[in-house]
């Protein structure tokens, strides 16, 4: 059905003096802000050191004023339950669905446990298979994995679950001989092959997990407004146990959804894309939203990768709208497991985000949309930002104590220019930038505490205060380490170091000493070097700088502890960091929990799943199943590689995946392993 939506929609007026209230709440005090900053600096912001300062204390006051305000906005809507423009009611009936209304399911994999994935969608059929609407319903395992093992064991995967009674005909998979545009072009590989068969599309994550009557309430959403493009739902962070990531996830459900509500208040059908948990209509997405490839050498240029952003500018430009579906639930994902695995994802995304410096002014996009990008590259730049505010305050500070005062900086002076302290206007600035930091926690604290039905879904209010302390205490402690990394992605971004696409981590093995001692070892020796020349220099400052120093000597201690399970796990016995999905599992996640701990069937091969190229080559019904599979492929049969495989020479990756991709050679090295004499079949494990 193809829709063109009109050019005005209904709530413009709302859109309009919103965002001017919003905009004026940031910009008017962020001035003030700036000229109160030069008054206290004692040549008045007359130097280019004071300079800087004060407009990088401006731009970063407005850049915290965005949340405090968004936060302050979802407080009041929350508070007073306004439920204007509201898509999606989750305490209304389940809708039915047209018989004719096709919606298919994307989960793109990228060297991901096929296990976990297999768990998390055999739970999510089961919960869509009790709403009774299944059949409207198909699902798509999207591969881009480089790795033979994993690929195999996909394979499996699909195998196992859509023999499955319901799952026949519902369950496809696909893997891409070559990875293009990373997800984006998985994504766009499918709309090309399938997207003319679906009128809608829902695109996961690897570790994404949504209940049935979500999607279901997803879809009637986008029937009953037809001017939508994508509606995205806002997840929650499920299923990790080290400490980190259970204060993440503490974190996301308790002051998610104040932030949520908050920017729906203002972006209303302007709202942003997040890759994921969100559904697509995928006509105009597949007519409007082709990516291009920026033009030009750099980290700037080449295939866009946060793609997410991109696509829900053009699909705007289109005509169509991007909701935010707050307060609806059923809708999780996985938090990185460690500090390290969550600055690898961020390496990924602070360069994806700065190339939308080159699409800001993209002709036809919509206001809103050119500040998310704006917001995006601030989202890693004004780390950035933070850094060099600090370092031209400590230049200042020590410039204070070892460059002699001018007390005449003009010739023919009668009287001296005094350089005066004002402690008291000091302080007064510091409580206003610790209030707008701080605020919005307290206000995400009180609407809990104000309901009693959210406080008991977190353990009670002593659990909730205890939690939002101890998360409070350990944003603290690792912001100084996240801002001197991120500030080290964008000038590497910057300077042309790209970034790799790696898979992710999903699992809770902690980091090693070793581990964190590489990735952290410079911010180490930066805190040393930093702290010892303040202390000699200036002790007052010294101490004033003392929580921004001491987390950067830490940051190896840090990394390690907060990433170990056992200490997670510890904080759940004691009631902190609980979250509601913990204290009352959902059904979805209590099913994929039990499918990962189903027993395995009796297999007779010496060989663990995890060896899937070995089974491969082992397995008669495998080695068939994979064979039919790859059919298509043209890969000859190569008797070398295959000879070499035989020799019992160590294979590389490369090698693997060259026989795997050709049956024949599959074919031939299946027969001959079982030929092989006993001796040697023992080191194939049959």
């Amino acid at each position: 059905m193809t829709h063109t939506p009109d050019a005005r929609p209904t709530w413009r007026f709302s859109a309009l003096w919103r965002r001017w209230l919003f905009l004026l709440l940031i910009v008017v005090p962020s001035v003030l802000a700036a000229s109160y900053m030069s008054a206290l600096l004692p040549y008045g912001g007359g130097t280019l050191v004071e300079l800087i300062l004060c407009v990088l204390f401006g731009v970063l006051f407005a850049w915290i004023s965005t949340g405090f305000w968004t936060a302050l906005f979802g407080f009041f809507v929350l508070l007073f339950r306004y439920s204007g423009y509201r898509i999606i009611d989750p305490g209304s009936p389940l809708p039915d669905l047209p018989q004719e209304v096709r919606t298919t399911v994307l989960i793109p994999v990228y060297n991901e446990d096929p296990r976990s994935v297999g768990a998390g969608i055999a739970a999510m059929w089961r919960s869509l298979s009790a709403t009774g609407l299944e059949g409207r319903f198909d699902l798509f395992i999207l591969s881009d994995t480089t790795d033979p093992d994993i690929w195999v064991r996909e394979e499996a995967m699909w195998n196992e679950l859509r023999s499955r009674p319901g799952m026949e005909g519902h369950l496809f998979y696909r893997r891409r001989p070559s990875n293009p545009k990373r997800k984006s072009g998985n994504i766009a590989n499918f709309c090309r092959r399938w997207g003319r068969n679906y009128r809608y599309m829902i695109v996961l994550d690897a570790d994404s997990v949504m209940a049935g009557e979500t999607w279901v309430r997803m879809v009637d959403a986008m029937e009953r407004n037809p001017r939508i493009g994508i509606l995205q739902t806002p997840p929650k962070g499920v299923n990790r146990e080290t400490l980190i990531a259970r204060v993440q996830q503490f974190a996301n459900s308790l002051y998610g959804p104040l932030f949520a509500a908050g920017q729906n208040f203002w972006q209303l059908g302007d709202a942003q894309y997040w890759g994921h948990n969100a559904i697509i209509r995928v006509e105009p997405f597949m007519r409007w939203c082709e990516l291009p490839r920026l033009p030009g050498r750099g980290p700037l240029s080449g295939d866009i990768l946060s793609h997410d952003f991109v696509e829900s500018a053009l699909i705007r430009r289109a005509g169509y709208e991007v909701w935010l579906a707050y307060g609806v639930g059923g809708s999780y994902e996985e938090t990185p497991p460690t500090l390290i695995d969550e600055l690898k994802r961020d390496r990924r995304w602070c360069q994806g985000n700065l190339q939308h410096l080159r699409l800001i002014f993209t002709y036809g996009f919509f206001p809103t949309h050119r500040a998310l990008f704006l917001n995006g590259i601030l989202s890693y730049g004004s780390a950035l930002l933070w850094l060099i505010f600090l370092a031209a305050s400590s230049v200042q500070a020590l410039m204070d104590v070892l460059v002699e005062p001018v007390y005449f900086p003009q010739h023919n002076m009668l009287f001296p220019k005094w350089h005066v302290w004002y402690p008291e206007w000091a302080l007064s600035l510091l409580s206003c930038t610790a209030l707008l930091l701080f605020l919005p926690k307290i206000l995400c604290l009180l609407h809990t505490l104000l309901t009693a039905r959210n406080a008991r879904s977190y353990g009670g209010a002593g659990r909730v205060l205890l939690g939002v302390a101890g998360e409070t205490v350990l944003s603290m402690l690792l912001a100084p380490v996240r801002m001197i990394c991120h500030s080290r992605f964008v000038l590497m971004t910057l300077l042309g170091w790209g970034t790799g696409w790696g898979g992710q981590s999903r699992d809770d093995r902690g980091t090693s000493w070793g581990e964190a001692a590489r990735a952290h070892w410079w911010a180490t020796a930066i805190g040393l070097l930093w702290g010892w020349l303040l202390y000699r220099a200036t002790p007052s400052f010294f101490l004033w700088l003392l929580p921004v120093i001491l987390p950067l000597i830490l940051s190896v201690p840090l990394s390690v502890f907060t990433s170990r399970a056992s200490l997670g796990r510890a904080a759940g016995r004691a009631g902190l960091f609980a979250i509601p999905e913990e204290l009352c599992v959902p059904p979805e996640l209590a099913d994929k929990a039990e499918e990962l701990k189903g027993h395995r069937r009796y297999d007779p091969l010496n060989v663990s799943e995890e060896e899937g190229f070995r089974r491969a080559v082992l397995d008669p019904r495998l080695n068939a199943l994979h064979r039919a599979m790859n059919r298509r492929l043209r890969a000859r049969l190569d008797p070398d590689l295959v000879e070499r495989a035989l020799s019992g020479v160590p294979l590389s990756k490369g090698e693997k995946m060259a026989l795997l991709s050709s049956p024949d050679s599959m074919r031939e090295l299946h027969r001959r392993v079982w030929l092989l004499p006993e001796a040697e079949g023992e080191e194939w494990g049959i």
